[in-house]
């Protein structure tokens, strides 16, 4: 099984970067590695498998194929929080 979104195809096995909020304090955002799988509740469908949670993969999902392209995005989004000054 694969999955194509934009100009990048995914397989299982793929390691990706992804934008994770953190559930108790929604204004923290942070970068974090996850695995491509196969999921488990539709083996003809890929997941995000991260902090022990399976995530249906969909083109709708911001995944990055290295964690350069994932920290330009982030700061672009967020701006440089190495400054502590958010745009």
């Amino acid at each position: 099984m694969e999955l194509y979104n934009e100009n990048q195809t995914y397989h299982a096995g793929d390691i990706v970067y992804v934008f994770y909020r953190n559930p108790h304090t929604q204004d923290v955002a942070n970068i974090q590695a996850a695995a491509v799988v196969n999921n488990p509740e539709n083996p003809k469908e890929l997941a995000i498998f991260l902090y022990e949670t399976y995530y249906p993969l969909s083109s709708e999902m911001a995944i990055y194929s290295t964690e350069k392209e994932a920290n330009q995005a982030f700061n672009y989004y967020y701006g440089d929080v190495s400054e502590g000054t958010l745009e």
